[in-house]
C-alpha cells in the first residue's frame, strides 16, 4: 500500500490519514468507543429469503476474502445437513425493506464482548454491490465505518472488493497479539504495527515516529473526550447516527480504557495515579469494569 520507495515526507498524509482511519474503525456509529470482537470458530454460512441464486456466489466470495485474510475457516453449508448448525445467516430482503440510506445491515451476537457467537447479515435484492464486501467486513467483527480509503466508509469509496487497508484491518485483528475483548488503546498498537510494515523498511523509523505522535495525540483527544470537553471522531459526528445517549456511554467506557492504558502502560506510559482518577471517574459513572479494578487498589 505505502510500498513506493519516496522520502517518508511524500508519503506522510497517506500514512497518517491511514492511522485516523484505523482508530476510527474503533468506534461504533452511536458514538462509542468498542472492544475487540472476533471469530474463534469456523464460519458456517446459510443463505435464506429471496433470489438466493443471484447473490449467492458473490457475497461467499466476500465472505471467502476476508476470511482469508483473518485466516478463519469458513463453508456454505446452505441446503446441506449441516444447515442447522450454521453461525452466519444472509437473509435476501425484498428491494422495499431496510432504507435507502442503510440497504443491508449485519448483527453480531456475542455473549461477552470478545468472541463473535454468530452473525446475521440482512441485504436488499437490488444492492449486493454496495453490501458483499462492506458487511463481510463486520462479519468479521470490524465494527466501524471510518472515513478512510476503506470499503467500510460511508464516503466516498464504493467498490466491490476489499482496499488496502481493509486488509490490514483484518490481518491485525486476527494477527495473535490482539485478543477479543481488547480496548480500544490496546488493540490501536496492533493496528497501526500493521499499517507501519507496509511502508518500505528503509522509512519505518519515521512511519514509527509518527504513531508515537499519533498516540500522544489521540490520547490527549480522548482525555477531552471522557471529560466532556472533546468530541468523537468526526466521522461518527458526520454518519449522522451517533445519539446522545451513545456518546454519554461513551464518555463513561473511554474512561474505563484511560484508566487500562495506564494501567498497563498501553500507548501511554504507565502511570498508576492516573489509572485510578480514570477508574475512578469511570466508577462514578457506573462502570462495573471500572469499580472491580478499582478493588484492586483497596
Amino acid at each position: 500500500m505505502l510500498g513506493l520507495l519516496l522520502p517518508f515526507a511524500a508519503l506522510a498524509d497517506e500514512f497518517d490519514a491511514g492511522l485516523n482511519t484505523l482508530w476510527e474503525v474503533l468506534w461504533h456509529q452511536s458514538g462509542t468507543p468498542t472492544r475487540i470482537v472476533r471469530w474463534e470458530n469456523d464460519m458456517r454460512v446459510r443463505f435464506t429469503g429471496t433470489n438466493i441464486a443471484g447473490h449467492r456466489d458473490h457475497m461467499m466470495e466476500a465472505l471467502r476474502t476476508v476470511a482469508a485474510e483473518g485466516r478463519v475457516k469458513i463453508a456454505d453449508v446452505t441446503g446441506t445437513v449441516d444447515e442447522s448448525n450454521a453461525n452466519v445467516t444472509v437473509e435476501i430482503l425484498a428491494d422495499n425493506a431496510l432504507e435507502d440510506n442503510q440497504p443491508c445491515v449485519t448483527f453480531l451476537d456475542f455473549k461477552t464482548e470478545t468472541r463473535i457467537d454468530s452473525a446475521t447479515v440482512q441485504m436488499r435484492d437490488r444492492d449486493p454491490w454496495r453490501c458483499a464486501y462492506h458487511e463481510s467486513m463486520h462479519v468479521m467483527g470490524v465494527r466501524g465505518h471510518p472515513a478512510g480509503q476503506t470499503v467500510l466508509s460511508y464516503f466516498p469509496w464504493k467498490i466491490d472488493g476489499l482496499l488496502p487497508l481493509d486488509r490490514v484491518m483484518l490481518r491485525a485483528w486476527y494477527n495473535p497479539r490482539m485478543q477479543g475483548g481488547m480496548t480500544p488503546f490496546e488493540a490501536l498498537p496492533v493496528l497501526a504495527d500493521e499499517l507501519v510494515a507496509t511502508v518500505p523498511q528503509a522509512q519505518r523509523q519515521a512511519a514509527m515516529r509518527t504513531r508515537d505522535a499519533f498516540y500522544t495525540d489521540t490520547i490527549r483527544q480522548m482525555h477531552a473526550y471522557a471529560n466532556g470537553t472533546g468530541d468523537v471522531p468526526s466521522i461518527v459526528k458526520r454518519s449522522g447516527k451517533s445519539t446522545s445517549e451513545g456518546i454519554r456511554y461513551g464518555r463513561a467506557e473511554m474512561s474505563y480504557f484511560l484508566g487500562i492504558a495506564y494501567l498497563e502502560g498501553t500507548t501511554v506510559q504507565r502511570d498508576a495515579t492516573e489509572a485510578v482518577r480514570w477508574l475512578e471517574r469511570a466508577a462514578t459513572m457506573g462502570n462495573r469494569g471500572a469499580q472491580a479494578k478499582l478493588g484492586c487498589f483497596r
